[in-house]
């Protein structure tokens, strides 16, 4: 089996795929992303914030709030969508081992 399967550790792409994806699903508030991603709060905000840089995601907050919102932007929903469509196409054995949580 592979290394990293035994380990149960994830790679960044499948950190930022599970990010995206809930943020798609409508988890818009940091902390409902951080459960949904299964991550820490550090770590959290280091990706939101990596994610925001590259365009993937936006922040939003409201006027005269200062509760931060996240949306998927239209280049993070393409991304999303490639690396899902490329898992459909993997063997089923090929995904077990590399399982993309989402």
């Amino acid at each position: 089996m592979h290394q990293k399967a035994m380990s149960g550790r994830r790679s960044r792409l499948e950190i930022i795929l599970s990010i995206l994806s809930a943020v798609r699903e409508g988890k818009e508030k940091p902390t409902r992303i951080m459960y949904a991603a299964n991550l820490s709060w550090k770590p959290t905000q280091k990706m939101l914030s990596n994610l925001v840089e590259q365009g993937l995601i936006e922040m939003r907050i409201a006027p005269g709030a200062s509760n931060r919102r996240y949306i998927i932007t239209e280049r993070g929903a393409k991304m999303l969508d490639y690396f899902e469509k490329a898992r459909e196409m993997l063997p089923e054995d090929i995904y077990a081992a590399h399982a993309i949580s989402g």
